[in-house]
């Protein structure tokens, strides 16, 4: 059984690895900790979870203690750093000299140049060796770096939703590299746990609102990092974020220009292949997906449809953000990590309504 620790377990993405987890047949919550509730059991934060993590050792339930890189390593095999971005870099290098694996479910390691993180994060990057072996995590495109990784970049929830969207097109050479537009819709636990105004319920309830427009969204590079790897050549992209007043999913409308004509059957049987053999990515042929339709799950749905008049290739994309977006990719790395099926703890079907 392998032990694993959760840095930062009383957010959203953690209460989720939390929920995962218990589940896993190979793995036990070993350690769990939270800065602004170090000292408190996990039941005092969130009471859904009493009586539900008591194991050998923890017969209290799990307390949360210090997010220190030696508490850790004495306590797990494996971590999960759900933390704020330049917290992870902190504590990663000495967790891998431990001879830890890592999964980062933060921004620290998800861009390959500390230049690039610095310009778009403001903070610098001061694990630059680290950075140089990490992994970036999207197990359908990266799958068997991650497998002989010890320290993965987990990617955030919109370029999760992106990438899939893009992945058969731009390998295949079937459109342009250039204009390349996402429109994502997201809820509003994509925001974190941590008070604000703009996620305040009166701000959000009955509203819908564009944020970090023109390119100015952190998750900008590392969607384009991804698609430049898939194109072979540097790609711009427009990604326009919106807040919608729903508390978990992401959907987005990917649009792609045709270099050749092509009729939807075609582009679906693309897809089809493409993504043969990936458990987590359904093709939609009949319908468009729904947010509601992967809630809970690790599934990311895709449907593909040509307009002719246009001639373009639009995706509809959807997952749930704290699940493939976060969390469920986070555990279903790990597998990966540690020479499992990916599917492992993670064969859930949708909670639906």
């Amino acid at each position: 059984m392998v032990r694993v620790g959760v840095a930062g377990a009383t957010g959203y993405v953690g209460i989720e690895l939390l929920r995962l987890l218990r589940g896993h047949p190979a793995a036990r919550v070993a350690a769990v900790t939270a800065e602004s509730n170090q000292g408190k059991p996990l039941s005092e934060v969130f009471p859904h979870t009493t009586g539900l993590y008591s194991s050998e050792g923890l017969a209290g339930g799990l307390v949360a203690g210090p997010t220190e890189a030696e508490w850790l390593a004495d306590r797990c095999d494996v971590v999960f750093m759900a933390l704020p971005h330049g917290a992870a870099m902190k504590l990663a290098p000495a967790l891998l000299a431990a001879g830890k694996k890592v999964v980062d479910l933060g921004a620290d390691f998800r861009l390959r140049s500390a230049a690039v993180y610095t310009r778009w994060y403001k903070v610098e990057h001061t694990a630059v060796d680290a950075l140089a072996g990490a992994v970036y995590g999207l197990p359908e495109l990266y799958g068997e770096g991650v497998a002989a990784a010890s320290l993965v970049a987990n990617p955030g929830c919109y370029p999760t939703s992106c990438a899939l969207a893009a992945a058969p097109l731009l390998s295949s050479g079937l459109v342009e590299t250039r204009g390349i537009i996402f429109d994502s819709k997201s809820g509003v636990s994509g925001a974190g746990r941590s008070p604000g105004l703009g996620v305040h319920f009166g701000e959000v309830n009955e509203n819908l609102k564009a944020y970090s427009v023109a390119g100015e969204h952190r998750h900008t590079p590392e969607i384009e990092q991804t698609l430049s790897d898939l194109a072979g050549e540097d790609i711009l992209v427009s990604f326009t974020p919106h807040l919608v007043p729903m508390t978990r999913g992401i959907l987005t409308t990917a649009y792609f220009t045709l270099r050749r004509p092509a009729t939807t059957a075609e582009v679906i049987a693309l897809f089809t292949e493409h993504y043969h053999g990936k458990p987590f990515v359904r093709v939609r042929t009949a319908g468009l997906p729904q947010t509601k339709e992967v809630l809970g799950s690790n599934y990311c749905d895709l449907a593909p449809r040509v307009d002719e008049r246009t001639g373009r290739v639009l995706v509809v994309s959807v997952i749930d953000n704290l699940v493939k977006g976060a969390a469920g990719q986070a555990v279903q790395n790990m597998n990966l990590m540690l020479g499992l099926d990916e599917r492992t703890g993670l064969d859930l079907a949708p909670v639906y309504p």
